[in-house]
């Protein structure tokens, strides 16, 4: 996990395909303005990813605007993780 959020220089905008490594069955290409797809993304990588892959995927201004709700869905180690070395708030 990267050190901080201000790691975090994913795109705003967009569409992201993801790598092999990351990507689910019919879940490579990812539209950024899909609140939904993106949460979905960010939970992928965040569980799946490597510290590149965060810096690479995930927009540390989104990821603040979607903790609220992706943190439910998240492993309590993950999240705690996240909250912890990233100063998410809870």
């Amino acid at each position: 996990m990267p050190a901080s959020l201000e790691d975090l220089h994913g795109p705003e905008q967009g569409v992201v395909v993801l790598p092999r490594h990351l990507a689910w069955p019919g879940l490579r290409e990812i539209d950024l303005s899909d609140d939904r797809l993106r949460r979905s993304l960010y939970g992928i990588v965040l569980t799946q990813g490597r510290r590149n892959d965060m810096a690479r995927f995930v927009n540390a201004r989104l990821l603040r605007e979607d903790w609220p709700l992706l943190r439910t869905s998240l492993d309590p180690k993950v999240r705690k993780g996240c909250e912890r070395r990233l100063r998410l708030g809870s």
